[in-house]
């Protein structure tokens, strides 16, 4: 089964950014078509959803992240990118990435801590 990979996590002060990104093996025709979700798990709560990306472009973001977060994909790579700005401690959790139209098997997520 086709899988994701997710990279780009680490430790940054608040107000501090980073960029994730996450590919996706198999068809790039089928990841062209697919939309795509950035998920966060973060300690005692579940996996939800935080941002998403159609296979047309457009974007849709949840409230406590829309105006600090941006998210892009580049269907030539298989993949889809998670520019964080203006990091808050809150935003610490690990992140994933995964198709709700097409699921891909789970990658291992990317740790995103952020602390001073």
């Amino acid at each position: 089964q086709a899988h994701v990979v997710e990279s780009g996590g680490g430790l940054v002060p608040p107000g501090g950014s980073l960029r994730l990104s996450c590919e996706a093996s198999g068809s790039r025709d089928v990841f062209s078509m697919n939309a795509m979700n950035w998920y966060r798990l973060a300690t005692g709560k579940r996996r939800d959803p935080i941002e998403g990306i159609t296979s047309g472009g457009s974007t849709n973001y949840v409230g406590s992240v829309k105006g600090r977060f941006t998210v892009s994909r580049d269907n030539s790579k298989n993949a889809v990118y998670l520019q964080m700005n203006s990091l808050k401690p809150e935003d610490t959790a690990l992140y994933y990435c995964n198709s709700p139209d097409n699921p891909y098997s789970w990658g291992q997520g990317t740790q995103v801590t952020v602390s001073s």
